[in-house]
C-alpha cells in the first residue's frame, strides 16, 4: 500500500499532472466568471478593458472572464425612481444625506412676492444605461438641483394664489416637460415620468390668513358654477317657450289669412252670381240672413196677411 501510494503521488507531482490541474481549474474558474445572472428589474453595463462594451437585460448572461469584462448592475426601465423635495420618507435609522435641506429647499419666492412652502415628488426611469451609470459623477446631487431649480423657476413665474389653485396641474406639467430638456442635454440618461405637488402652503404665520382667502375662492367659484348651472337650465326652457309662442302666434296668423282668403274667395263668387242674376242672389241672401237671425231668436209667430208680428205665447220656460 506505501508502494502505491508513494507512486500515486509521484504521479501527481509531475509537471505534466500538475500543468493539467493548473488548466481544469482556470478553465473552471474562467467558465464560473463568465457566468451571470440579471433580475427581472435590472439591466447590466458591460465594460471591456474599462471601456463600454454592451448593455444586457434580464436573464442567463455571458462576459469574459478574470476582469476583463466587468458588469455593472443598474436598475431597469421598468423601475420607477423617486426623489422627494421639502419632506422625507424614510425607514428608521437610515440617514438621508439631503435632511439638513428638507426646509430649505421647500421655501420659494412666487411672482407676486410671497414665501410659500412647497413640496413634490419625482419619478424617473432610467432610459439609458451607459448614460446614467458614465455621464454624470453625482447623479442623486444632479437630478435634485435641475429639480428644484425648475420648480423654482415655474413657481417665480406666478402669483401665489394661482399656484395654490389653478395653475396646480400645468405647473406640473411644464415641469416634467422642462427636466427632460435639461436631462437630455446632459446626457444623464434618464425620463422624468411624473411630478407631483404633495403640498403647496404659505408660511405659518400667515397661514391662516391664506386659508381663509382661499374659503373665499372657493366659495366664488362654487357661486359662478352654481349661477351657470342655472343659466344652462332656465334659458333653454325660456327659448322653448319663446319658440312655442312663435310657433302659436304662426299658426294663428296662418288661420286667419287663411280665413280671410275663404271669405274673399266666398265674396268674389257671390259677386259673380250676382252679376248674373242679381235679384235672384238678393233673395237668397236675404232668406240666408233670415235664417241665420231667426234661428239664434226666440220663438215668435209670424201672420202674412198682417203687417206685424204678434206673440200669442211666451215660450220662454224660464218665465212663468
Amino acid at each position: 500500500m506505501s508502494e502505491n501510494a508513494n507512486s500515486t503521488m509521484r504521479k501527481l507531482l509531475k509537471p505534466s499532472s500538475i500543468i493539467g490541474i493548473l488548466i481544469s481549474v482556470f478553465i473552471v474558474g474562467a467558465f464560473l466568471s463568465s457566468l451571470f445572472v440579471i433580475d427581472q428589474t435590472e439591466q447590466a453595463v458591460i465594460t471591456r478593458f474599462g471601456r463600454y462594451y454592451k448593455t444586457v437585460g434580464a436573464g442567463l448572461q455571458t462576459k469574459l472572464p478574470f476582469g476583463i469584462d466587468r458588469k455593472y448592475i443598474v436598475p431597469g426601465e421598468q423601475a420607477v425612481q423617486t426623489e422627494q423635495f421639502g419632506f422625507r420618507t424614510t425607514v428608521t435609522g437610515v440617514v438621508n444625506q439631503y435632511q439638513n435641506n428638507i426646509t430649505t429647499e421647500s421655501t420659494m419666492l412666487t411672482g407676486d412676492l410671497n414665501i410659500v412652502d412647497v413640496e413634490w415628488v419625482i419619478q424617473y426611469r432610467i432610459s439609458d444605461a451607459k448614460d446614467w451609470l458614465f455621464s454624470v459623477q453625482d447623479r442623486t446631487k444632479t437630478i435634485r438641483d435641475i429639480s428644484y431649480s425648475v420648480i423654482n423657476e415655474l413657481v417665480g413665474d406666478r402669483a401665489i394664489l394661482d399656484i395654490m389653485s389653478n395653475e396646480r396641474t400645468n405647473i406640473q406639467e411644464l415641469a416634467v416637460e422642462k427636466m427632460n430638456e435639461q436631462f437630455k442635454k446632459l446626457e444623464l440618461g434618464i425620463t422624468v415620468t411624473t411630478v407631483q405637488f404633495q403640498n403647496i402652503v404659505p408660511p405659518q404665520g400667515v397661514q391662516d390668513a391664506f386659508e381663509d382667502v382661499n374659503k373665499a375662492i372657493q366659495d366664488m367659484n362654487r357661486f359662478i358654477n352654481e349661477g351657470k348651472e342655472s343659466y344652462k337650465s332656465q334659458i333653454p326652457k325660456a327659448r322653448g317657450e319663446a319658440e312655442q309662442q312663435l310657433q302659436i302666434a304662426k299658426g294663428y296668423a296662418a288661420e286667419r289669412v287663411n280665413r280671410a282668403k275663404g271669405d274673399v274667395a266666398r265674396f268674389n263668387s257671390v259677386y259673380e252670381e250676382y252679376r248674373k242674376s242679381p235679384a235672384i242672389t238678393r233673395e237668397r241672401l236675404y232668406l240666408e240672413t233670415m235664417n241665420d237671425v231667426l234661428t239664434k231668436s226666440k220663438p215668435v209667430l209670424v201672420d202674412g196677411e198682417i203687417d206685424n208680428m204678434l206673440p200669442l205665447k211666451n215660450l220662454d220656460k224660464k218665465t212663468k
